[in-house]
Formats: C-alpha cells, structure tokens, sequence
C-alpha cells in the first residue's frame, strides 16, 4: 500500500481549499506562534497548505511511512517552508511529543489507523488546555444506508458513524465541539480516486508480487466503485473540537 501512496500528493481525500475552510473555523489568529501537529501526514499535502497558512508557526509532521517523510521535506524545501516543518516517524498510538506541548493537532484521514474514540482520546494530552483538534473521518450522512455499502463499510471500519455519534464522542473524550462540514465530492473524485486510478498501471508493472499488487488495485477500484455508486450516504466529515 505504501508502495502505491508513495507518489501520490494525496493519500486521502481532501484538498487545499478544504484544509483553509477547516483552519478559518479555528479561528486561530495567524500571526501567534503556535506549535502545530499533523498527524498521519503522508506526503504532507495539509502540511505545506498550513505552514504557508500559518507563517509564525512551527509544525511537527507525523507519519510511519519514512518515504512520506522524505517527500513532504523534499516539498518543504521547493515551497520554502522547509525551516518550520520538522518531521517525526512514529506511530500515531505513540507519538513522542511532551503533554500539553501543542496548540493545534491536525489529522486528515489517519485517525480511523487507531479508531475515533481511541485517536481522540490518546491525543487530548498533547493539547495545551484551550488547544483545538480537527480530523477528517468517515461519517455516514444518512440515517439508513444499502446493505451492500453497510456490510462494506462495517467490514473495512466498523466504527463508521454519523456525525451526532461523532460529536458525542468528542464530547464524552473531554472535548468543545467547534464545528462539524462534510467535504466535497471533488476531493474524493479530482483530488483522490482519479490520480490513484492514473498510478494503478505503474504499480502493477514494477511490483515484485503482480499477485499481491493486483490485489490491492482491485480493493482500491471497489472502493471507487462503492463511492461513486453510493456517495450520498457517505463521505468525509471534518470536526473540530476545543480541549
């Protein structure tokens, strides 16, 4: 799988636009120097979108993969950001920073690796009190959904929700939920699913195992599939919450 993200500028869906709608909602004043955390970074596209959003600021990239990392500093450097962004390969059940070391933890689309209620929960003792969380999760925007798309999903995520579950979760973790927005069918199409679909010959061809490697392409096009068929009974909810 890491193999297949390694080129991508996404890992998740999402986008710039949607990065800055999230951290307008903060309301975070941009010229404080805060200390700032994304969470399962990637190739770091929220990254960069909010070191050049915050200028005063220094953030802490966090990821497993050490190929992300090496991309997101190679990123840092062209856009001139470089100086601000440290980064970190660790696991996000076990980051190493100190407790209440942080004013904004980031997360887009890496908090399902631990679970919501388990991510949120671990994180909290990073933030300063006041602090602000915002992670991106896979909501359910329904009340009742196809069989097909349910038995998927409670495969793959069993902790798949709707956003009223999400927000308690919050609120049970300790949490002032801030502000809840669903993202936009174009981070998933454009912004993901398309420039994945564009890598899935490349990765075949040089893949070591084609067996293992055809796999992985053929879950990935259910899941497009899925979306596409299905895509107003699910999507990306971003949440934000004050600790």
């Amino acid at each position: 799988m890491a193999d297949l993200h390694a080129k991508g500028l996404r890992q998740g869906p999402g986008s710039d636009r949607t990065t800055l709608r999230a951290l307008a909602l903060t309301g975070l004043d941009d010229s404080i120097p805060l200390q700032v955390a994304d969470f399962g970074c990637g190739t770091g596209a929220a990254t960069l979108v909010l070191a050049e959003a915050l200028p005063s600021s220094t953030i802490t990239a966090v990821d497993l993969e050490p190929r992300f990392l090496e991309d997101l500093r190679e990123r840092a450097r062209e856009r001139g950001v470089g100086h601000r962004i440290n980064t970190l390969e660790a696991s996000l059940d076990d980051v190493p920073l100190p407790e209440a070391s942080l004013d904004l933890i980031w997360s887009e689309g890496a908090i399902y690796n631990l679970g919501f209620a388990e991510g949120v929960s671990l994180w909290r003792r990073l933030l300063r009190p006041g602090g602000i969380l915002v992670v991106s999760e896979i909501t359910w925007t329904t009340r009742s959904r196809p069989d097909e798309l349910e038995d998927y999903w409670r495969r793959e995520y069993p902790e798949i929700d709707t956003a009223s579950a999400k927000l308690k979760l919050l609120e049970d973790a300790g949490y002032q939920p801030l502000a809840y927005f669903l993202i936009p069918e174009t981070c998933w199409i454009e912004e993901f699913y398309r420039p994945l679909e564009a890598r899935f010959p490349e990765f075949i061809r040089s893949a070591s195992d084609k067996t293992a490697a055809q796999a992985i392409v053929a879950a990935e096009e259910r899941e497009i599939e899925l979306y596409e068929s299905f895509r107003e009974y699910f999507g990306y909810g971003m949440y934000l919450a004050r600790y």
